[in-house]
């Protein structure tokens, strides 16, 4: 395989058994990289184009009603809304940085897709599905990284403003994902393989198996040496695109934490007798109970939302086929039905920490993470306080 660089340093030429490969490295917020993108598939007129889109990203640049078709309590009920709102709350992270420079998010890759069509060649969705991936990074990581992750992902809506244009140029070398979570990834190597290596993998075997003598490939820069690395390898896109079973530790705690704790109480009963086994049923109730409705009264739920979730947190931390943030999640969206203008105005709403609370589609996602971060601290409370109970 013969390789070149132009004076470009974001273009690298490839060519493998009569196959020209043309892979440029772009900035997701920057109109140069845009431009670059447009003029170079025009003076190629390759006959295949690869982006670093998948299906459902390439389908919520192309169509801005993609969201009205949401139906948030499918979302719910596959246990999906964390997915969905880390999915807004990265949107939200470019769609900032590209309004504050004046360029639509993912300028470069629409201009891509559009040129693709013009010049009549072949349209490539490269990139694996964004919920492949955010899923595989979600059960890569214990409790406390997963309130990190939603924490990094809250905090980004805000530190966008802060960005000046000159640190663009840092984005250039970065993948979306991994700007915005630069420090959790830093300490969690496991979730920049999947965020980005794994990814690299998979976008380098779509561009390699691309159809076409001439194919010019528009990817995030920071995927741009990733691809090179591995362009050559045989790379098993079938494991890449499984979603790994929870862990042994989670099933152990999924399913023995009901156990344990269905048996503590029963021994409060045997050997403390009627005081201490209800002192200890107390502790559940309150510790559990209280800190979901906390969670959910943090996500502004709606009063019914909240009484929902103190009722069904002791009852569903005892079931691990259900969640207290699913019950509290339908309770809202039946409340404050999502409307037809909510998800017109969640492109704008979810620029603003604000608007995440004030939307209610974003609104029923939050009671739903919410609900259940604090069914897991009452759960953490209340199990020390009802073993304390035990020792007198």
């Amino acid at each position: 395989m013969e390789s070149t660089q132009s004076d470009n340093q974001m273009i690298r030429r490839l060519t493998r058994n009569g196959k020209e490969y043309i892979i440029i490295g772009t900035a997701h917020v920057s109109r140069e990289s845009a431009e670059l993108v447009e003029r170079v598939i025009e003076e190629e007129a390759p006959t295949t184009v690869c982006v670093e889109l998948c299906k459902a990203r390439h389908q919520s640049m192309t169509d801005r009603d993609s969201w009205r078709n949401t139906d948030i309590i499918k979302v719910i009920r596959e246990k999906k809304a964390f997915l969905l709102l880390a999915n807004l709350l990265l949107a939200s992270f470019q769609k900032k940085v590209a309004d504050k420079f004046d360029i639509r998010p993912g300028e470069e890759m629409i201009r891509a897709v559009d040129k693709a069509k013009e010049v009549g060649a072949e349209l490539v969705l490269a990139d694996r599905n964004i919920q492949t991936t955010l899923s595989r990074a979600w059960r890569s990581m214990g409790l406390f990284k997963k309130i990190s992750l939603l924490f990094q992902m809250v905090l980004s809506v805000g530190s966008a403003d802060d960005i000046e244009e000159a640190e663009i140029e840092k984005l250039k070398n970065q993948d979306m994902l991994e700007s915005v979570l630069e420090d959790l990834g830093t300490s969690h190597p496991a979730l920049r393989e999947i965020l980005i290596d794994e990814r690299d993998r998979y976008l380098s075997h779509h561009i390699r198996h691309a159809p076409g003598e001439k194919i010019v490939a528009v990817v995030g820069a920071g995927h741009l040496p990733g691809i090179l690395r591995y362009f050559d390898e045989t790379v098993d896109i079938a494991a890449l695109d499984e979603l790994p079973p929870p862990g042994r530790g989670g099933k152990i705690i999924t399913w023995g934490l009901p156990l344990i704790v269905t048996s503590l109480i029963i021994y409060g009963f045997a050997s403390g007798g009627a005081h201490a086994g209800a002192g200890m049923v107390g502790w559940w109730i309150a510790a559990n109970g209280i800190l979901a409705g906390i969670g959910a009264i943090l996500a502004f739920g709606h009063p019914a939302t909240i009484a929902a979730a103190i009722l069904a947190a002791p009852l569903t931390s005892l079931n691990p086929m259900i969640a207290a943030g699913w019950v509290s999640g339908l309770v809202e969206a039946f409340m404050r039905k999502p409307k037809v203008m909510d998800f017109e105005t969640l492109g704008h709403d979810i620029l603003s920490v604000k608007g995440f609370w004030r939307n209610k589609v974003t609104r029923v996602l939050l009671v739903v993470v919410f609900t259940n971060l604090g069914s897991t601290f009452g759960t953490l409370v209340a199990l020390p306080m009802m073993a304390r109970i035990l020792n007198g």
